[in-house]
């Protein structure tokens, strides 16, 4: 969990920083992390396949296998984040158009992430070494590297921003420096240590790239469903206005500060439940996913009372004056979301385990379609058109939620984890020498 939350409180670290600059600097930070998340995000199946198949690899006692996954899913990784990076560039004027109607703040989201695409390769590559140090149970490593990046990151957001003595103040690019350096210290350091714990080879096996690009298809889908969502409800909200804008992406950043921390009890289940499918052991992969989602219902319970009671401190520390007023009412249907917002995350995780991608998909596409259908069909012209977007979010996780446990309890369809279920086939290829 920790590892997990040191990259959206860096975020929230940028948040506070570029609050001092101004309503257009901060609602142009909220568009840039938006695209840059949403580029990178629908190629997280190079850290969540990575980790379900050298999570199964243990528990067949195949290293073979899961050093090859994880060379290949590397070397993936840095091809991918260098084709993104140049596409983003290309894109870059036409993306921040799409986004918001203001030239100031197309201005200062062009600016962030000019500088921030420099680090799309490192971006893919932390995220599959993360995947396999997680598939074997190391959660300890991925903790260490993510707390220095982001300590790093955050110290020179303190210095970069405001400028500090010789420093010039490099205002929003300075956050983009700090991330992109502090992003490509945390991919070194996880490339150096999964060579030292399952070795790499000096060319990667190719051959089973069908096999991870095809749960990688599968994936590619479903998150670009979800980002989509978050893209375009974004986009709704900073066509509100500046300060409409601003709000979202305050509450945006503690949405990903929420999900992550929800996200770690997803990850120990998605290599518990791995391990034990791998195994043969179905009854205690049940087993976990029951206990996990009481974890997840708790913590996300506990979440919902952290926010209510912070609303004003949240406001005062990271918001202008001036959009106050349009914060609150969305923030409490943020907070009173998150229950929900507990299960969908680990249910996710609990599919991943089981490698049921296309299930996921398919429910992620149908949340989504359900979503949409209703942010573009509600008039959200006014002073309660952000509490509107939060309302709605609210219920586009609801149906994610529904379907996730449906899956699970009864378990309909093809559920690999209904008690009468066969034992999955792993859906890997053969695994020659």
């Amino acid at each position: 969990m920790i590892s997990l939350v040191a990259e959206p409180l860096t975020g929230v670290a940028d948040t506070f920083f570029i609050a001092s600059l101004g309503t257009a600097p901060l609602a142009g930070l909220g568009i840039g992390a938006t695209l840059l998340s949403s580029v990178f995000w629908i190629f997280n199946f190079l850290g969540i396949g990575t980790q379900t198949e050298i999570a199964q690899a243990a528990g067949t006692h195949d290293t073979a296998h899961g050093r090859d996954v994880c060379g290949l899913a590397i070397a993936l990784s840095a091809l991918i984040g260098c084709a993104l990076a140049l596409l983003g560039w290309f894109i870059l004027e036409f993306a921040t158009a799409f986004m918001s109607n203001d030239d100031r703040v197309r201005s200062a989201a062009a600016i962030y992430l000019e500088i921030r695409l420099l680090g799309g390769p490192a971006i893919l590559i932390t995220m599959a070494a993360f995947g396999a140090l997680r598939g074997l149970q190391d959660m300890r490593t991925p903790l260490a590297i993510a707390v220095v990046q982001n300590a790093l990151n955050i110290a020179l957001d303190a210095v970069l921003i405001p400028g500090l003595g010789p420093v010039p103040a490099f205002g929003i690019a300075g956050a983009a420096w700090a991330s992109v350096l502090s992003q490509w210290l945390g991919a070194l350091w996880a490339i150096e240590t999964v060579r030292r714990r399952l070795g790499l080879r000096s060319r990667p096996h190719w051959q089973l790239a069908s096999s991870l690009l095809s749960v990688g298809l599968d994936m590619f889908v479903r998150t670009g469903s979800l980002i989509l969502f978050i893209l375009l409800s974004t986009r709704a909200a900073n066509h509100l206005g500046a300060e409409s804008g601003a709000a979202n992406q305050v509450i945006r950043q503690f949405w990903i500060l929420s999900a992550l921390i929800l996200d770690a009890f997803a990850l120990a289940a998605q290599s518990l439940i791995g391990f034990f499918v791998g195994a043969g052991q179905l009854a205690r992969a049940r087993r976990v996913a029951a206990v996990v989602c009481l974890w997840g219902v708790g913590t996300g319970l506990s979440l919902t009372a952290v926010m209510v009671i912070t609303t004003g401190f949240v406001g005062a520390v990271f918001l202008p004056v001036d959009t106050r007023p349009i914060f609150t009412a969305a923030w409490f249907a943020f907070a009173i979301a998150q229950p929900a917002n507990a299960v969908a995350f680990v249910t996710d995780g609990i599919h991943w385990g089981t490698r049921d991608y296309r299930f996921l998909r398919n429910a992620m596409i149908a949340s989504t379609a359900a979503g949409l259908a209703v942010l573009f069909s509600v008039d959200l012209a006014g002073s309660g058109g952000l509490n509107g977007i939060w309302i709605i979010t609210g219920g586009w996780i609801a149906v994610r939620t529904t379907f996730g446990l449906a899956r699970i309890w009864p378990g309909f369809g093809a559920s690999p984890l209904r008690p009468d279920s066969a034992h999955p086939e792993p859906a890997t290829p053969n695994r020659s020498p």
